[in-house]
């Protein structure tokens, strides 16, 4: 009787008492449970269908653009009523931030990640001078030269058009990992709560790029403009350690895109302060001289300074070394009386014959082509 007391009495207290152990500690389980519902909220576990034109998969550079006219461009992009001129890129793939991009990165090239925001800009209009643009042009027009190519296909020469600035793109990386503070404290913290403190801010990865950008004037070599962008992004990608499962894993697949996302932003904070500046661009100028005269910074024995200016030829030279077009001499041997055909732009027998012929009467060396002494006679 007496063990069956003492056994129903201490089974009583041990009841009374097990309820208390977890009261103390619901402060502690009430922070932890923040932080898995934390982690579960920021995992992005939901599993959705395909979605085109999803928001989550975008950079700062969307939308596209069409001559002058955008759609779906970013509100935050800097934007002209006019062209300021035409722009070509010029991405040095042998630099060591060009490696970096492309080799650890695996991203693509800067070069249409700047034209979508130049032409969206409608601040330039972008020309092309990359390796594989310029090839596929000049194939074209060697299929034209060799005959190939229907009559009136219009490949003909004196329709590329000039590239008044180069804008010139480089990258500055950086990587910090803001983990570190996060990890010590939860070794100051102890037990699981420390634990998952340190999973936690183990995770936090923040990436930050600059970005530089250099506009020169091509045909004087003068650098017109210089602006520097940066962007920063908190990347919450080692979040998987802490949920042991596929909501936590699958955030951390953001961290393949979290370089690309920051360097558009960094350059597109770049091209809009260029832009900002151009607003309010004046010419800089060397006081008493012009560019290139010398300088105001003279050395003993040197020669004085000069005003110096570009050289410019006379009208009819000057028609002549802007190129006169195969279509417009076609045009003016027409008018002449010299029989070229259609007006298309194409080299084909009658216009070799009508510039023979027109060779011929002005005492030009008969070579059947458009030449330049051929062009500046045409041109008077």
């Amino acid at each position: 009787m007496t063990s069956t007391l003492a056994s129903e009495t201490a089974s009583a207290s041990h009841h009374a008492y097990a309820p208390a152990q977890p009261a103390a500690c619901f402060p502690r389980l009430s922070a932890l449970g923040l932080a898995l519902m934390a982690a579960v909220l920021l995992s992005g576990c939901e599993t959705t269908n395909m979605r085109m034109g999803s928001a989550d998969a975008k950079t700062v550079a969307t939308g596209s653009a069409a001559g002058a006219a955008t759609d779906a461009a970013s509100s935050e992009l800097e934007r002209c009523e006019s062209a300021l001129g035409t722009v070509s890129l010029i991405e040095n793939q042998q630099a060591g931030w060009y490696t970096i991009l492309r080799d650890q990165y695996r991203l693509p090239p800067t070069a249409n990640l700047l034209r979508l925001l130049v032409q969206q800009s409608n601040c330039f209009v972008v020309v092309e001078r990359g390796a594989a643009g310029m090839n596929a042009m000049t194939r074209e027009r060697s299929l034209m030269q060799s005959g190939e190519m229907r009559q009136g296909s219009n490949f003909g020469q004196g329709q590329m058009v000039a590239s008044d600035y180069g804008l010139s793109p480089e990258i500055i990386f950086q990587n910090h990992n803001a983990g570190g503070a996060s990890a010590s404290l939860g070794g100051l913290v102890g037990g699981r709560a420390g634990g998952l403190l340190a999973a936690i801010g183990g995770s936090l990865n923040t990436k930050e790029a600059s970005a530089l950008l250099t506009l020169i004037d091509n045909r004087s070599g003068v650098q017109v403009a210089a602006s520097e962008g940066s962007a920063a992004k908190t990347d919450f990608g080692a979040m998987g350690q802490l949920m042991g499962g596929s909501g936590g894993a699958r955030l951390g697949g953001y961290s393949n895109t979290a370089e690309g996302k920051v360097i558009a932003a960094a350059f597109m904070d770049a091209f809009n302060q260029m832009v900002r500046s151009l607003r309010n661009y004046r010419a800089q100028t060397v006081k008493g001289q012009g560019l290139g005269g010398g300088g105001r910074l003279g050395v003993d024995g040197a020669a004085p300074p000069s005003q110096t200016s570009a050289t410019r030829a006379s009208s009819a030279n000057s028609s002549a070394s802007a190129g006169l077009s195969l279509r417009d001499a076609q045009a003016r041997l027409n008018e002449l009386g010299y029989n070229a055909g259609s007006p298309d732009g194409a080299m084909g027998g009658k216009t070799t014959a009508a510039l023979r012929a027109f060779q011929k009467d002005r005492g030009i060396a008969q070579s059947g082509r458009l030449d330049s002494a051929t062009a500046l006679e045409l041109a008077k």
